[in-house]
């Protein structure tokens, strides 16, 4: 599966990276974050440029978030339990998703993309709780442009190593995104004890 994912990758290109990226979002058994990772590697190779790669995979990435927003939003819950599974959507899943969504609401949005088995159930749940459109597009997209950046980065700079890393990364994708949270947490603090002393 995997080596005929990269093989479709490399004979479509940048066609191939962005419907890979759609469709793993939307729920299919995709290794996304594998799939920007060895994106950042061709581009290491010069086979991709990359500013077209950060560019096809923010639209896949935010493109198959908008989709699997909408069906949440027009289908609800009722036709994801029924048809969910063929996707590896279970109700236990959705279940945790949802619950994980109400505790850190817009945040699980942006950050979900990090951690594997959330990423492709927020834009679900958000679309199930009614969120308006907008909201959900600025949390979208910025979490998706930081998630895109950071794999194709880490294919980059890790070069013909990419491979021997990824499953690595794929494991530990939560500790990533907590440290990220940590680190804006702790920026913003800093930016408002300088306000409070000034």
């Amino acid at each position: 599966m995997t080596e005929a994912l990269l093989n479709w990758v490399v004979h479509f290109g940048y066609i191939g990276l962005f419907a890979a990226l759609v469709l793993g979002i939307v729920g299919l058994p995709i290794p996304d974050e594998l799939l920007m990772t060895f994106a950042g590697f061709l581009i290491s190779k010069n086979h991709f440029h990359l500013f077209h790669t950060v560019v096809v995979a923010f639209a896949g990435s935010v493109a198959g978030m908008s989709l699997s927003f909408t069906i949440g939003r027009r289908l609800g819950r009722p036709f994801l339990e029924r048809y969910g599974p063929y996707v590896h959507l279970t109700p236990k899943r959705l279940e945790q998703a949802e619950e994980w969504f109400q505790r850190f609401g817009k945040w699980a949005v942006s950050f979900g993309y990090f951690i594997p088995g959330v990423r492709h159930l927020t834009a679900y749940s958000a679309g199930i709780s009614r969120w308006p459109f907008p909201i959900f597009i600025l949390y979208a997209f910025t979490g998706g442009l930081i998630w895109v950046l950071t794999y194709i980065t880490v294919g980059i700079l890790l070069g013909e190593h990419w491979k021997q890393w990824t499953g690595i990364f794929h494991r530990t994708g939560w500790i990533g995104a907590a440290t990220l949270v940590l680190v804006i947490g702790v920026l913003w603090w800093m930016k408002r004890k300088r306000a409070e002393a000034s």
